[in-house]
Order: structure tokens, then sequence, then C-alpha cells
């Protein structure tokens, strides 16, 4: 009789990590880990990278975990970064595309820069490293990708504007659907996972304003903020064997913030 609770683990498997150097990143690449894969961690700054690892392969005595510089919204450093992870680690078995940029300006003052470099990163850098990794996956007929979407591709916040925020979320929503559907022919499973508002320094930095309480918290079923490991927990399960009939979703852990 199978063993259903293996089915939750990733022994063997290679996981890589967008933005895995901090935050939410950073927890999905420990959660991996404990689960039993192999990491490679991508983000901006080498000195981050090695300080990140560090603490992974700490807490988890000894897992295998690999850096590499990486700017996601450049195809070119992406392309790079791929080819030096498989020459030296091997092609990934899991993709989490994690990295991404936040923004708050209303819309009639966002300037066109920003809002370039906010879908640059969070969007067109999800689909860059999909085509790229995923290329590997197609060849091998084996794959899983899990993006990080967010509720705001779902509903519009309260009350920061983040017009160029909300929809390259909900592009990354959209992302998931489409390559799931082009994708599953080759044994490639695509979903997201949609945060609500997670712990960190800078949303503990927000609650210290009522205005921003009374919609966060007051707007929250649960009536707290998510921590980066509960985001983590929903990664490792759709990277699994136990979500392998699920693809194309987009599951939101939001405290309820969008049953409302």
């Amino acid at each position: 009789m199978t063993d259903r609770n293996n089915t939750f683990r990733l022994d063997g498997r290679k996981v890589v990590v967008t933005g895995g150097a901090r935050g939410i990143g950073f927890a999905i690449a420990e959660a991996a880990t404990n689960a039993g894969a192999s990491v490679a961690v991508l983000d901006l700054e080498q000195e981050a990278l090695e300080h990140a690892a560090a603490q992974l392969r700490d807490s988890t005595g000894g897992a295998e975990v690999v850096v590499q510089v990486c700017d996601v919204s450049s195809y070119e450093s992406v392309s790079a970064a791929r080819q030096a992870l498989e020459s030296a680690w091997g092609r990934a078995d899991v993709l989490v595309n994690n990295a991404g940029i936040f923004s708050n300006a209303p819309a009639h003052e966002l300037a066109v820069e920003e809002w370039d470099r906010v879908l640059q990163v969070n969007l067109s850098g999800a689909f860059y490293c999909s085509q790229v990794f995923g290329a590997s996956m197609i060849e091998a007929r084996s794959g899983n990708i899990v993006c990080i979407a967010s509720m705001s591709g779902l509903v519009v916040n309260r009350p920061q504007p983040q017009v160029g925020y909300n929809v390259s979320k909900a592009g990354i929503i959209m992302l998931t659907k489409s390559l799931a559907a082009e994708w599953a022919t080759y044994g490639i499973r695509v979903n997201a996972v949609a945060p609500g508002y997670i712990r960190s320094a800078i949303t503990e930095n927000f609650l210290g304003t009522a205005n921003v309480r009374e919609y966060w918290l007051g707007g929250t079923p649960l009536g707290r903020l998510g921590s980066p490991e509960e985001v983590a927990s929903v990664v490792v399960f759709l990277a699994s064997d136990a979500a392998s009939f699920v693809t194309g979703e987009t599951v939101v852990a939001d405290g309820g913030y969008t049953v409302w």
C-alpha cells in the first residue's frame, strides 16, 4: 500500500526559487529543503545569496543549496543562470517564480518608468523563467512550476493605490492558466499561490497607521497577517506529488480576506 504521507515530500527533486534570498522566497527555499529537495536560490546580490545559503544549510542540517546571481527582468540573465545551474547542478524539477517588486502610487501619478519596471520584474520575469527553465522540462516531459501571485490579482486592495502591482499579479494568474493548458501534454504542472497580507518588516511598518490596520486586519476574517512559512507550505504542497492532479489553479492563502 502506498504511503500517502510520502507524496508530500520532495526527496530527490531539484528546486529553483527566484528571489529566494529573503522573505517569502527564503521561506520557500527552507520548506523545500526540509521536504528533502536540493535547492538553487536565485537573487540579485551575491552577498545576500551566500548569507541565505549559509542559513539554509545550518537550519536544515547541511541540505544541498546552490546559489546563482540572476536578474529575472533580463532574459539574458535568466538564460545564463539556467546554463550555469545545469552545468554544475543539473536540470530543475521544480521552478518557483517568486521574485517580485512592489509599488504604491495613484494611477494618475504613476510614472511610466515605474509601471514598466513592475510589469517587467513581476510578470515578464515569471514568463522568462518559465520559458527558459521550462524548455528543459519540456525536453524531459516532466516538471512543475509554481508562481507566486497575490490576492491583489483578484481584488483591488484598500486603502493603498497599487495599480501596477495589481495588474502584474492578475497577469501571473492568467500566465499560470495558460502555461498549464499548453504544457500539460509535456507532463508539466503549473499552479500559483495568491498570498494575502504577509508579515514582513514592510507590512509591520504599514500597520502603524490606524487606517491601514482597519482595512488590512479588519478585512481579514482570521484577524492577523500571515507568515512567509504559511505561504511556503502551500508551495511545497503544489510542488509535491500530493497535488499530482492539480494544474492551472491559484490557491488563495489570505486568511479569508477575499471572501468578503
